[in-house]
């Protein structure tokens, strides 16, 4: 069998990390007014868990706008986040992303980078050197 890394754990917990994000929030009431303060709760709840470094969300004003119903507000959808994430555990750092993808016509999830801390301290120590 073979071992868990802590590459495969970053990854995993990225995954729930997004997942949780797209399936609690989604379906949220929003309109141009309160997109602003979803987005910081979005952010402040999916940091508050394990292993999040960090994490920006946007919501889509332009699709807002056009899905406004005629009491003022809409549904959120998944088609309107954007989402980067930095996922970290023990030796490792995934970057992580959410974005609507049109031709696909759905909300795709992706992994956008992996690091291992040992490499980032070495790509630092190379920068420092490149600019001394």
């Amino acid at each position: 069998m073979a071992e868990i890394t802590d590459r495969d754990t970053a990854l995993f917990e990225s995954g729930i990390k997004l997942g949780a994000l797209y399936h609690q929030f989604v379906g949220s009431p929003v309109n141009l007014s309160t997109a602003g303060s979803l987005e910081a709760a979005i952010r402040d709840s999916i940091s508050l868990q394990p292993c999040v470094q960090s994490i920006t969300v946007a919501i889509d004003r332009e699709m807002v706008r056009e899905r406004i119903n005629d009491f003022g507000y809409c549904e959120l959808e998944g088609r309107m986040l954007g989402v980067e994430a930095v996922i970290g555990y023990g030796t490792a750092v995934v970057h992580v992303g959410m974005r609507y993808d049109a031709e696909m016509d759905y909300p795709m999830m992706s992994v956008q980078q992996i690091e291992q801390i040992g490499e980032i301290e070495q790509n630092k120590q190379i920068k420092q050197t490149e600019v001394g």
